[in-house]
């Protein structure tokens, strides 16, 4: 898999995919990231990317020109009708849908993927329409630039592509891979300063252990994000654990 990232800050990103899951898959030949400037596509002698908004008001608006061109040579591509299969064009933007992991699953299926980091005011809406297969936020917040979000998105990703972790079920057992939140993980010692594991850990009896995660992780969901019980069809036995938890 390939990632190829659009901005005007290419520095952004040194050193941000050198350590753990990501550089160990970069090692491995499983993705390739590379940042790329966008002013290297602005056309004149001073690579002007931005300009004021037709209309007037406040801030800068990314150009068009600048982002057609990059977006064209890294996908061979003038427009998105006629991309690569496999390729998505990405931006980032608070206008996106929101990114969960139903959306990073999906995009994990992608060979190539095209980021472009939004800046100031945002892009100019030709490239939303012409270009852009994936218009995604990270939340429903405001950061300075889209570089940030970048490096959330990707790791995302790449945590999902085969062969990226150590162990070939930990994906799977992710907060929000089964629609819930983790369960709560334990490790020795057993008894630290008078906080024990709960028994069930340390009974061996793996039906009652996987009994137990699943009760906890319900308990946990329902606590902090109950707007995920929301959108599950809970089986019976399920339903049976949430009142088991609110005894």
């Amino acid at each position: 898999m390939r990632f190829d990232i659009v901005t005007i800050f290419p520095g952004f990103f040194e050193g941000a995919f050198s350590v753990g899951i990501i550089r160990r898959a970069v090692a491995a030949g499983l993705v390739q990231i590379t940042a790329h400037d966008l002013r290297n596509w602005a056309p004149g002698r001073h690579h002007i990317v931005d300009d004021r908004p037709f209309g007037g008001g406040d801030g800068m608006v990314l150009k068009p020109e600048p982002i057609f061109q990059a977006v064209g040579a890294l996908t061979g591509a003038s427009e998105r009708e006629s991309y690569p299969r496999g390729t998505k064009v990405i931006l980032l933007s608070p206008q996106g849908r929101v990114l969960d992991q139903s959306v990073a699953s999906s995009l994990a299926e992608s060979e190539n993927i095209v980021v472009i980091c939004g800046r100031y005011e945002g892009v100019d809406e030709r490239v939303v329409e012409k270009l852009v297969t994936d218009e995604i936020s990270i939340g429903d917040y405001v950061l300075s630039g889209g570089e940030p979000a970048a490096i959330v998105l990707i790791d995302s990703i790449v945590r999902l592509v085969p062969g990226a972790l150590g162990s070939e079920t930990s994906a799977a057992n992710d907060s929000f891979s089964r629609g819930l939140l983790d369960w709560p993980h334990y490790t020795r010692p057993a008894d630290f300063r008078g906080m024990h594991v709960p028994e069930v850990l340390l009974s061996g009896d793996h039906a009652e252990i996987e009994r137990w995660r699943r009760r906890e992780a319900l308990r946990r969901t329902e606590r902090n994000r109950p707007d995920l019980l929301e959108k599950l069809e809970l089986s019976p036995d399920e339903r049976a654990m949430l009142v088991e938890t609110e005894d």
